[in-house]
């Protein structure tokens, strides 16, 4: 019978390992798979890829609202694209945020104190400031606060975007918000603890050359019957037929109710100082200008067609002859009363 213990030749035999050749080396254990993540069981992630098409869809169906509502207060078209939705603690979030910021806080209805924000990014704030008073299509950005003045100005947008919200949501969760204050130093922002949970929502804008993102945190707490629940409502971006023809029709109105000024002009002549000092009401000035010579056409204090002067009927009126910069060609040019 064998002995119990094998010795060392033995041993080698079975390791398959030749007399001389060296100590054993074993094989390396299997390294761990990159795409591991570490679990953070004190905030549990709760945003799966199925509730974030929903979501997706849901903000879509904000913005386009949104959109539809700027449309006939800023005189111009702003576009709004979801960047992303992701969940952060509080903390984070305000981390995040520009100083200074214009952040818009509301309470939830009903939910124990909860509160949610809108951040305004600094470009979108002060190009709402100036179209809202009348400002041109350059947007001048301020590295300050928004003054009380700017602040009531931006604040209709941001209760308008409350209702909204709180209508897209309506398919889920009822949600009421209450405008509640406004911050502009992210270190002070209390809305929630800084450890909580909120669902953050990266709004871009982008209005001609201005660009900015639109910020808007909501706290968990107030959507737990959302991820909890395992039915979901079907949630269409453009809505039903009758929703369409209705957001048409609303979007129309606004357009076709904007008033936007319009002028025509004669080109440049010049005046001796004399003539200019004896000009008196009734006076009639010579332009030296014939008759054929076209005008300037501004739409909105920019220069848009030229046109020669002529009349309708008993009004004064203008034909106009070409568009300036490209424009499709038309067949015919309209005459428009002055």
């Amino acid at each position: 019978m064998a002995p119990e213990t094998l010795s060392q030749n033995e041993i080698d035999a079975l390791l398959g390992v030749r007399p001389g050749s060296g100590p054993v080396t074993l094989p390396a254990p299997r390294a761990v798979d990159a795409a591991a993540q570490a679990y953070d069981f004190r905030r549990p992630r709760r945003v799966s890829n199925e509730k974030l098409r929903t979501l997706q869809a849901t903000y879509d169906r904000f913005t386009k609202a949104l959109e539809g509502w700027l449309l006939g207060r800023v005189r111009g078209k702003v576009q709004l694209t979801v960047q992303s939705i992701e969940q952060f603690s509080f903390n984070e979030f305000t981390l995040s945020l520009p100083t200074p910021c214009a952040s818009f806080i509301a309470d939830v209805a009903e939910s124990g104190g909860q509160q949610a924000v809108i951040d305004f990014g600094s470009e979108f704030a002060f190009y709402l400031v100036d179209r809202l008073f009348g400002g041109g299509t350059e947007t001048s950005v301020a590295n300050r606060a928004l003054t009380p003045i700017e602040r009531m100005a931006v604040r209709t947008t941001a209760e308008r975007m409350w209702h909204l919200l709180s209508e897209a949501w309506s398919d889920y969760v009822d949600i009421g918000f209450e405008m509640t204050g406004f911050e502009s130093i992210p270190e002070i922002l209390r809305a929630a603890n800084p450890e909580d949970p909120v669902l953050v929502a990266n709004i871009e804008v982008v209005a001609g050359n201005m660009r900015s993102m639109l910020l808007i945190a909501l706290p968990f707490a107030v959507l737990d019957k959302f991820f909890a629940g395992g039915s979901e409502r079907r949630v269409t971006v453009l809505g039903s037929t009758t929703e369409i023809e209705a957001t048409r029709g609303v979007t129309e109105s606004s357009v076709r109710s904007t008033r936007i000024p319009v002028a025509a002009r004669l080109p440049e002549f010049r005046l001796a100082m004399r003539q200019l000092l004896d000009l008196k009401p009734g006076s009639i000035l010579a332009t030296g200008l014939p008759r054929t010579a076209a005008l300037d056409v501004l739409v909105g204090g920019q220069s848009r067609f030229q046109a020669t002067p002529g009349r309708l009927g008993s009004t004064l009126a203008i034909r106009l002859l070409d568009r300036i910069g490209p424009a499709p060609e038309s067949a015919s040019a309209p005459l428009t009363r002055k």
